[in-house]
């Protein structure tokens, strides 16, 4: 062959003959030697002994026949004349063997006459005296094992010899046996005879049907080489298929042309893959500097409304200042008219929603007091321009210090120490602000959610079932709740239906309370930060129930009126020169507390100060009512002392609190400048001023029920003086 294709091709073209020149009817000879068990003594002997002893191992042979009949069947067998011993080795002819010849009624031990072969093998000579001689079926038999004898001879030891011989007169010895043991072995070996003839039969059937499959694959191949060396030949000839007659050689530049699509493609994507990173370099950049530009121009607002104060707040000066002459008097006054009609919102805005946080809340007030307008816009300046300040920088520090505090545990599992105390009052995050007060809350109502797990569903049941007394008052006060929020300031806002369902409930969880004016607002600020109707349920329980001291809330309102008397003490003791200034204009301070208390700042804080108060209010109690209000005075104490008015000291209380924005410098004043503040020490006002509370009222009741004992004596003496009158008239 003039190439490795070449030569597969015509290997491949002959077996094909042979498979079509086979003749199915012959079989082949079969030949069992009788090595390895007295070969010597039968050469000695004659075939007599051949034969009997080849019946007593035909079992043996019959094992081994199956695999030489698949070993003969490769049709890339030599033509050479070969034998199978019962090992199924091959044994190639020797050309001196001479066997006498035997009977010829006597077949080989293996042989099955009623059984075809797949294969054909050529007939066995045997070459003597230069002449040669056909051989019969027992002549090759006898040739076979007398040289499988002698291959076996060579190998085996003479121990194994020895062996051999012994076993000989035993096989003797168990052929001359009587008849029913023969019977019995030759039933058991037809049974098995049976069986593999059967399994013979089905593995005959499988190779059948794998040969036509592979002739069928062969057909194939040879097809398709053929059409390859057609091609190859003859790259101009047309080839018919179902993509129509197209040449081998348009196919060929069909694909050099996709190649070199595909290569221009890649080059393509390259250069498109350097543009985008390109692309995404420039963009990052550009956000970078925009981030940087909108910072600048916070600071530069910042700045602006500080310088817009400060320009207010020398107005202010000069307003009140006496030496001023007429006309620059009504300067001044024409002015603060300017500023004040000027709409702050129309400065720059960094942000469309910065007008409201993320709870909702305003982040700068409305004003209502028209005598302190050019302080409230000051005021009001402050406060945006700290807001501006503390948006760009961010609290960076806090975060990172509750993350760490949240990564060593979850937080459904914590337990109160100073760490936490510590993190709570310098304020949770927004992230971890919702998930730290459901716990502290479920933490302080645990033993009765255990008890009612459903509580919250039966009060609402129960409310849409039949009315509560307080019903009515709780419609009344639902529009008025946190009107500048951005989630209750709709009549149909989804949000005031959730908390009237809230209040419902709650009038029928403690029936003794019912509904305070009030309430509202606590409802209203669980359900913005928790998200959640049964949540904030929950909450208002925890405060009213747990938190707060017994009848804070009831009709008296008794403990709300000892904190405030607890509260003037402590002002007298934390912040001297304030009371005596209280005292001096007769200002009473619990008409300003009194409602800081009862609704713990709502509406009168900023929003951002406001939820860190309750953030610290929910763990830790009253007590940190008491250290901001103290905080709030101290805060801003220089500007009360300025004002020398008894109206305009309780115009100046009635807001103040709102234009207070810097939180960390309040919560300072609030947890370390009113240090000692021991828990002990207010138990002990609070149960004092309790007991006077109780004395006072129970007097009061003495006196009125002594007075309306009197009046009613009174009318009594009327009633019959008008009666005497009207006799003697008549």
């Amino acid at each position: 062959a003039v190439s490795r294709d070449a030569m597969m091709y015509w290997l491949q073209q002959l077996q094909l003959k042979r498979w079509q020149h086979r003749d199915p009817a012959e079989e082949p000879v079969q030949a069992c030697g009788l090595t390895g068990l007295g070969g010597e003594h039968v050469s000695s002997h004659g075939h007599e002994y051949t034969i009997d002893f080849a019946r007593s191992l035909n079992s043996v042979h019959n094992l081994c026949r199956h695999r030489s009949q698949d070993l003969s069947r490769s049709v890339f067998c030599s033509e050479q004349s070969t034998a199978l011993s019962s090992s199924g080795s091959p044994v190639l002819m020797s050309e001196d063997a001479v066997a006498p010849t035997a009977p010829a009624t006597t077949p080989g031990p293996l042989a099955d006459p009623g059984r075809e072969s797949p294969w054909e093998e050529p007939s066995l000579t045997v070459q003597r005296s230069g002449s040669p001689v056909p051989m019969t079926a027992e002549v090759q038999q006898v040739s076979l094992d007398k040289e499988l004898s002698l291959l076996q001879q060579k190998v085996l030891s003479p121990a194994e010899e020895a062996k051999a011989e012994k076993c000989l007169p035993a096989a003797e010895e168990w052929d001359k046996s009587p008849g029913d043991q023969s019977d019995s072995s030759m039933q058991e070996l037809q049974e098995q005879l049976v069986l593999r003839d059967a399994r013979i039969v089905q593995l005959e059937e499988h190779v059948q049907l794998m040969m036509e499959k592979n002739q069928a694959k062969q057909e194939v191949i040879l097809r398709l080489s053929e059409q390859v060396a057609e091609c190859l030949a003859d790259p101009g000839r047309k080839l018919t298929s179902t993509m129509g007659a197209r040449t081998f050689r348009q196919l060929q530049e069909e694909v050099e042309q996709l190649k070199d699509d595909i290569e221009a493609y890649k080059i393509q994507n390259k250069f498109l893959n350097s543009e985008i990173y390109q692309l995404t370099k420039l963009w990052r950049n550009s956000s970078e500097q925009e981030k940087s530009l909108m910072k600048k121009c916070a600071l530069l607002e910042a700045k602006c409304c500080q310088m817009e104060g400060r320009y207010l707040g020398v107005l202010k000066q000069l307003q009140e200042n006496g030496s001023l002459g007429v006309q620059q008097k009504d300067l001044v006054n024409r002015l603060i008219q300017d500023e004040l009609q000027e709409d702050m919102v129309d400065t720059i805005k960094l942000h469309p929603n910065s007008e409201y946080d993320e709870y909702g809340f305003k982040l700068i007030q409305d004003y209502d007091v028209e005598d302190m307008k050019l302080l409230a816009k000051i005021h009001a300046l402050e406060i945006r321009s700290h807001n501006l300040l503390e948006q760009e920088a961010g609290d960076k520090q806090r975060l990172s210090r509750w993350a760490q505090y949240v990564g060593k545990r979850p937080l459904g599992e914590l337990v109160p120490s100073p760490e936490l105390k510590a993190l709570l009052r310098g304020g949770v995050p927004r992230q971890y602000r919702a998930s730290m007060w459901r716990c502290v809350v479920r933490a302080r109502t645990q033993s009765l959610r255990e008890r009612h797990p459903e509580r919250y569903r039966e009060l609402c049941g129960k409310g849409q079932a039949s009315q509560h007394p307080a019903a009515r008052q709780i419609l009344l006060d639902l529009h008025r709740t946190l009107t500048s929020n951005q989630h209750f300031s709709s009549p149909s806002s989804p949000t005031l239906e959730q908390l009237h369902r809230i209040l419902l409930a709650f009038s029928w969880q403690n029936p003794s309370i019912g509904y305070c004016q009030g309430l509202n607002r606590l409802a209203a600020i669980a359900l913005l930060v928790l998200q959640n109707e049964e949540d904030a349920f929950w909450c208002l329980v925890a405060i009213v129930e747990t938190i707060m001291p017994k009848d804070y809330y009831s009709k008296s309102l008794t403990a709300s009126q000892a904190d405030q008397r607890v509260l003037k003490e402590l002002v007298a003791e934390k912040l001297p020169r304030l009371a005596v200034h209280f005292e001096e204009y007769g200002v009473d301070v619990s008409l300003i507390t009194f409602n800081w208390f009862l609704v713990v700042f709502v509406e009168d804080l900023a929003s951002k100060i406001l939820l860190c108060v309750w953030d610290a209010f929910l763990y830790e109690g009253t007590k940190v009512l008491f250290r901001y209000a103290l905080a709030l005075f101290k805060y801003k104490e220089e500007d009360i002392l300025k004002i020398h008015d008894k109206v305009e000291i309780y115009q100046y209380l009635r807001f103040f609190t709102r234009t207070i924005s810097d939180c960390r410098k309040l919560t300072n004043i609030a947890f370390v400048h009113m240090n000692p503040f021991p828990m002990k020490l207010l138990r002990n006002r609070r149960a004092y001023h309790l007991e006077r509370l109780e004395a006072e009222l129970h007097e009061l009741e003495r006196i009125q029920e002594e007075f309306a004992s009197e009046s009613a004596e009174s009318k009594d003496k009327d009633l019959s003086a008008s009666l005497s009158d009207e006799e003697e008239d008549l």
